[in-house]
């Protein structure tokens, strides 16, 4: 495993501080004033940057930024009537350490990603395993847009429109076999296409996982678009999953290769700092990260006053539907 060198008094890569953007981006001191002002886009609301770091990410071979979906179904099993974070606060303040450590890095470098072609192995414990085209995988069902809170590890929140359909739809089709009790799911490794990956920040390619019936349960979701249109690229174009119960980094991005394994597998965070980052990653208030409580967020409303304001945090991000999946489990040990 590749582990990048720092001293012991240089925080994790992951680290941002939980007060509020401005200290989170004032103490990162090669950060230069035009990432600042990107960097706080999404609290402060300054469309002329986010405008221009969207030009910035707009696909060289993918679908064009802005291509509106066909014939999305509008959801109400699954979405919340909370009010939307803006979109361009959801497409330039991004975690997505495959196109840099820095919140505006994705929507500056994503424009190099090949989105097209695109395919998806699935393979391991299962009976048929498959490569799927991703235009024939947005196909094998009908596109619904989920209105889903997302909740970063890092103390903010989101609010989002995302457009797709339950995980579960996709992994049938290879018709998993009994031995199979976990899912992985393993970013696009290209470096010269995700300039992230040239660095030793992790161990690449980003590794995720679930247990299979949390892969299964209807909330957990494969995401195509967003806002009713496909998918950028730094938000994980073409394909990624999203698993609302739990904080953000579960949710994998850009996935070219699912893998069905009868053992738990590693995972990106896990193996970087397993004391911080647990595999489950339960969205959970009782359970602090060693650096920061996690009993509060900010969510990210396009407002930078409105943004400083902090709500509390929701056991399993307020989907309670999803609590049997750990009856009887202690989940501050299995956090």
């Amino acid at each position: 495993m590749l582990i990048r060198s720092r001293k012991p008094s240089d925080p994790l890569s992951s680290e941002i501080t939980s007060q509020s953007a401005y200290e989170e981006w004032r103490q990162q001191k090669t950060v230069s004033r035009r990432a600042f002002l990107g960097g706080t886009l999404a609290l402060a609301g300054t469309a002329l940057v986010g405008e221009r770091l969207l030009e910035m990410s707009s696909p060289s071979h993918a679908v064009s930024a802005g291509t509106k979906l066909p014939n999305v179904q509008k959801s109400s099993k699954y979405t919340t009537d909370e009010k939307q974070t803006p979109y361009s606060a959801a497409t330039t303040y991004n975690n997505f350490y495959e196109f840099g450590t820095d919140k505006v890095d994705p929507a500056k470098n994503a424009g190099a990603l090949k989105t097209r072609p695109w395919t998806v192995t699935i393979e391991g414990d299962v009976q048929k395993p498959k490569t799927l085209d991703i235009d024939a995988i947005m196909k094998l069902a009908p596109l619904e847009e989920r209105i889903i809170r997302h909740r970063c590890v890092e103390g903010w929140s989101m609010v989002k429109p995302m457009d797709g359909f339950s995980l579960s739809t996709l992994l049938k089709q290879v018709e998993p076999l009994g031995k199979a009790k976990y899912v992985q799911f393993l970013t696009l490794d290209d470096p010269k296409l995700l300039p992230g990956e040239r660095s030793r920040t992790l161990d690449w390619p980003y590794s995720e996982g679930l247990r299979l019936d949390e892969a299964m349960h209807p909330l957990a979701m494969v995401v195509l678009g967003l806002y009713g249109e496909y998918l950028p690229n730094q938000n994980g174009a073409p394909i990624r999953v999203h698993v609302p119960w739990k904080y953000g980094f579960k949710s994998a991005k850009s996935i070219s290769k699912i893998r069905f394994v009868e053992k738990q597998p590693k995972t990106a965070w896990n193996t970087e700092a397993p004391q911080e980052y647990g595999f489950y990653s339960n969205v959970n208030p009782d359970v602090d990260h060693p650096r920061w409580s996690q009993k509060t967020e900010r969510r990210i409303t396009g407002s930078f006053l409105g943004d400083l304001k902090r709500i509390p945090t929701r056991m399993f991000n307020g989907y309670d539907e999803v609590a049997s999946l750990y009856s009887g489990m202690d989940l501050k040990k299995n956090y």
